[in-house]
């Protein structure tokens, strides 16, 4: 295994262990917090060291940090080279990841049963990537026995979720005043709701008001959150060794957007024709960028876009190629062209020739 690999991974189990020690902690100072932004952390390590592992890069060309997590997500999903995650799986780690965010930047009440939900469903899904990609069992660094445990059995999913509503309608009762709690107890199911949905934007509070006054109206689980109602669990084993796993109830449709459009989320993409996706000649770029398609190409390859599967693909029909580029690719030239020399970069290139 590469050394850099070898480094992220140790953060990924050590992150891992934390989030355990926390969950199990009996102190709730901060306590949700803390599972969430480690068990978060803990995912971005591993899938950062998937992607040196297998050869791949976790920095752009010029970027002086690594990349994100959302991208790290949509990588180890749709890139042929890396891909090591099923959609369901996506659809957990967006959701945690959706969580960490609250916590960290804002207020999140989340429930004893919905933590326990993610930090049971975020360890064996961990484990499964550890064992896939690094043929390594978690069983090496942690006792069988460390687990999240909860002094609560798990509810059906449908019934905490409804339960969850109902205990914000009671906060929302005239001469209460408790709407800000309310609001802070349904921002993990909006959270969820827009994973499920396709969006990784953050609710804002306009948003998590119109949820209230929609429960306030007295509307059903159903119709104000339809993404979170069709997810399901899916448990194997028994005891402290079960296995949760998030899915979607079977017939429930996903939606599908481009990658790179604003608040896209990860497990909403699907490439169901590439040639829409990879949708630009180098002529189409040259006139969009306002270059000639020499100077087009030197500037790519000054960017090294070709060697990016988010940028460009070559297709083969036949005995011809047909090389294409994204719109991810006209927005990063968009960007980096002010700051570039073309002319000095089209010299060099003609001096290579």
């Amino acid at each position: 295994m590469k050394k850099e690999a070898r480094l992220l991974l140790d953060r990924a189990i050590d992150a891992l262990t934390l989030s355990i020690d926390h969950f199990n902690r009996p102190w709730d100072g901060a306590r949700a917090e803390a599972v969430l932004i480690q068990l978060d952390r803990s995912f971005e390590m591993i899938l950062k060291a998937t992607i040196v592992h297998k050869g791949a890069r976790i920095r752009e060309p010029r970027a002086k940090q690594t990349m994100g997590f959302d991208h790290c997500v949509r990588k180890c999903l749709t890139d042929a080279k890396v891909k090591c995650l099923k959609p369901e799986q996506a659809l957990t780690l967006q959701i945690i990841n959706g969580l960490r965010d609250a916590a960290q930047h804002y207020i999140l009440e989340i429930s004893e049963d919905e933590l326990y939900l993610q930090a049971q469903a975020g360890v064996p899904l961990l484990r499964d990537l550890l064992r896939e990609v690094f043929e390594e069992d978690l069983a090496d660094y942690l006792p069988e026995r460390v687990l999240p445990v909860s002094t609560r059995p798990l509810q059906d999913l449908l019934e905490l979720f409804r339960e969850k509503v109902d205990q914000v309608r009671k906060l929302l009762k005239p001469g209460s005043r408790r709407r800000v709690e309310a609001r802070a107890r349904i921002r993990p199911m909006a959270i969820m709701e827009g994973s499920v949905q396709g969006s990784h934007v953050q609710p804002g509070e306009g948003d998590l008001n119109r949820l209230l006054r929609r429960i306030e109206a007295g509307e059903q689980l159903e119709q104000i959150f339809p993404g979170v109602s069709a997810l399901r669990l899916q448990a194997d084993g028994s005891g402290a060794a079960i296995n949760l796993r998030i899915t979607k109830a079977e017939g429930i449709p996903i939606k599908l957007v481009k990658e790179g459009e604003p608040g896209a989320a990860v497990v909403a993409v699907k490439r169901v024709n590439e040639i829409d996706f990879y949708s630009l000649g180098l002529n189409d770029l040259a006139t969009k960028v306002g270059l000639s398609a020499p100077k087009t190409l030197a500037v790519i390859r000054h960017l090294k876009l070709q060697g990016n599967d988010e940028y460009f693909k070559e297709f083969k029909i036949g005995a011809s190629k047909f090389r294409r580029y994204s719109a991810l690719a006209l927005d990063r030239m968009k960007k980096e062209l002010p700051t570039l020399d073309v002319e000095k970069i089209w010299r060099e290139a003609n001096k290579r020739k």
